[in-house]
């Protein structure tokens, strides 16, 4: 499979602590879910969209320019930012809304929906605070400037300028093993210039919530689950060792493969991080090729245009409607020309502009399988941005069920789209005569490459890396020592030779910079799609999940719909139970990975083990 991680709703950091009380931007009136209208919150309520809406509006259209329109000693569109987001800032931090908001969660007689729309103006103010109006202004002005630097950077190879795409390309291709380490080492690095300004966001971040009573910027944004740090770290922890066996395989496997495909005679305990085809080592998919599944070979010779057309086929095979013209007029589709002038952000997002019709994505499509999986994972948050906007739902939580979901349905999605069957029944390959075989596990492997191995780098390194980076206050000095020290314990992989503390590895990780503290999002994410798709392929299909074909199925759309209906405005536990009978768990995702486990374990019999038996040993 291939995934790539990508945020909802735009999900650079600012955009996914807004959203929470994002609104409409035509006026709305809640009357209809609240009453009696005439009292005094939801006099409040009715007053704070109205004031809100303007600015929000603003806000991510200036957002939005700062993203595709990145150009060299030009801070035009970085100042406009800046200045919509204090707008914004002031706003919802205000001593007024605190306050108010404060008072009336005290109240006995609110509404359910009253009170979650009080939390959520209460939560966002806990990063605005106006009661610090400086240091609220400086994190602003800092956000977006690292925006910049990080977007903004140019990457030289050889003496010439290369995308993150060429670099992407390259580490699935090369096989000099020296060659490899130069381009690796290249990506890295962004880092450099990011430093400085991650030490001082870090520093600004916590100051901003500790104003009002969190102990740290980590722990606020674990608290939007209703959890604890402890709470959260011990679920990742608990995802982890659920699979954990799998993955020491999964690891196991991949050693000798990569030793001999780099004609190596030496297999190394740990994977040397050049070796891998991803810069970060999170995703492993690309070394396997699976027989009768070409799907790059079949998308070659298609336009980028025709990628997210036949995305969109797919949602609307389901029973949603056609994306609006304005989507496919407003949107940043497409990759810049290299030798443009012009940069943009290149990590793909879904934007939802208004919370009301307005819905974009910024991409740059390629006719690739990478841009495919993309393609369905970017849409279905549009689709989930265009299903909850609806009359039941208060603006004010017209967002995921939690911050999970939405990645969950994205890239559930996203597998679907690469299932053997679906991809024949679309037409992009044709279904292999010997199709009997064709070896099962390999189009497993290939998933497990990636997911099974993502898990241990969100929920292991990142995780516990701005844990400790906020909650901690891990020592600037110690950001790339403590890095590498966790890549190595949760994902068996270290680096050739030292890495200075000059460096900054970790910031070469989008998300790091502008979605921060929230990573753990994104493994969560595939506790939930496991059991989605499992729901899906038992209940709704019935077809084995692992060859489903949900293309043309109105059942199933009609199932997503149920989930993405109510938006946040019902308990995320509620709407997982309800949908698949079951609690928040790893079961589903251990039992569809097992025919992949028993097969691994035959294969590497005769292999060195260098992960421990048990982890944490």
């Amino acid at each position: 499979m291939f995934f790539k991680f990508h945020t909802n709703t735009q999900y650079m950091y600012k955009m996914k602590t807004l959203v929470a009380i994002a609104i409409m931007a035509a006026g709305f009136n809640c009357t209809a879910q609240n009453k009696p209208a005439t009292n005094d919150v939801q006099k409040y309520l009715d007053a704070y969209t109205k004031a809100y809406v303007k600015l929000y509006t603003q806000e991510q259209e200036a957002q939005w320019r700062s993203n595709i329109e990145i150009l060299a000693k030009d801070s035009s569109n970085v100042i406009a930012a800046r200045k919509a987001d204090e707008a914004m800032a002031s706003f919802t931090g205000s001593i007024e809304n605190i306050e108010k908001s404060r008072a009336y969660l005290k109240r006995t007689t609110l509404t359910p929906l009253q009170k979650k729309q009080l939390e959520f103006i209460l939560y966002t103010a806990a990063n605005n605070p106006q009661t610090i109006p400086a240091v609220v202004k400086e994190r602003i002005k800092a956000e977006n400037e690292q925006t910049q630097t990080m977007y903004g950077f140019h990457y030289h190879l050889d003496g010439k300028d290369v995308s993150v795409n060429d670099i992407d390309n390259m580490l699935k291709a090369e096989k000099d093993i020296n060659r490899r380490f130069h381009i690796w080492e290249v990506s890295k690095h962004v880092g450099i210039p990011l430093k400085k300004g991650l030490i001082n966001l870090r520093n600004l971040r916590n100051q901003s919530v500790q104003a009002l009573g969190y102990s740290d910027f980590f722990s606020y944004q674990v608290s939007d689950y209703g959890m604890t740090t402890n709470e959260m770290l011990a679920l990742n922890d608990q995802l982890m060792r659920d699979l954990y066996p799998l993955y020491r395989e999964l690891h196991t496997w991949i050693r000798y493969v990569l030793a001999a495909t780099y004609d190596q005679q030496q297999v190394p305990d740990y994977i040397p991080a050049h070796w891998l085809p991803n810069r970060w080592g999170q995703d492993w998919s690309s070394v396997l090729d699976v027989p009768g599944m070409d799907l790059d070979g079949a998308l070659k010779h298609k336009s980028a245009q025709w990628i997210v057309k036949d995305a969109e086929q797919m949602y609307v095979s389901l029973g949603f409607d056609p994306l609006p013209a304005t989507f496919w007029k407003k949107s940043s589709l497409y990759p810049y020309p290299d030798d443009s002038a012009v940069k943009k952000n290149n990590h793909a997002s879904a934007w939802h502009m208004d919370m009301n019709k307005d819905v974009r994505s910024l991409m740059s499509v390629e006719p690739n399988a990478e841009w495919y999986e993309t393609a369905h994972h970017e849409l279905g948050h549009i689709y989930y941005y265009m299903t909850y906007s609806n009359p039941s739902v208060p603006p004010l939580l017209r967002q995921g069920a939690n911050r999970a979901y939405h990645e969950a349905l994205g890239t559930m999605m996203g597998l679907a789209a690469m299932q053997r069957p679906f991809v024949y029944g679309r037409g992009l390959i044709k279904p292999d005569p010997k199709a009997a075989q064709i070896d099962s596990i390999l189009p497993l492997l290939k998933e497990a490459l990636n997911t099974v191995v993502f898990i241990y780098f969100s929920s292991g390194v990142m995780t516990h890396f701005e844990k400790e980076m906020y909650a901690d206050t891990l020592p600037a000095d110690q950001f790339n020592k403590r890095w590498w020290e966790l890549v190595k314990k949760y994902q068996g992989i270290v680096p050739q030779g030292e890495r200075g503390e000059n460096l900054c590895d970790a910031a070469t990780k989008t998300h790091i910079n502008d979605d921060p503290a929230q990573y753990y999002d994104y493994a969560l994410s595939y506790e939930i799609l496991y059991q989605l798709h499992n729901h899906i392929a038992k209940k709704i299909l019935h077809q084995s999940p692992h060859a489903t074909n949900y293309y043309g199925h109105k059942e199933v759309g009609d199932f997503l719909k149920k989930i993405m209906y109510p938006g946040a405005s019902k308990d995320w536990r509620q709407v997982l139970k309800q949908s698949t009978g079951d609690e928040l768990n790893g079961k589903a995702m251990v039992e569809y990975f097992q025919p992949l486990y028993k097969w691994l374990q035959q294969n590497n019999a005769t292999r060195n083990y260098t992960l421990p038996e048990h982890m944490g040993d």
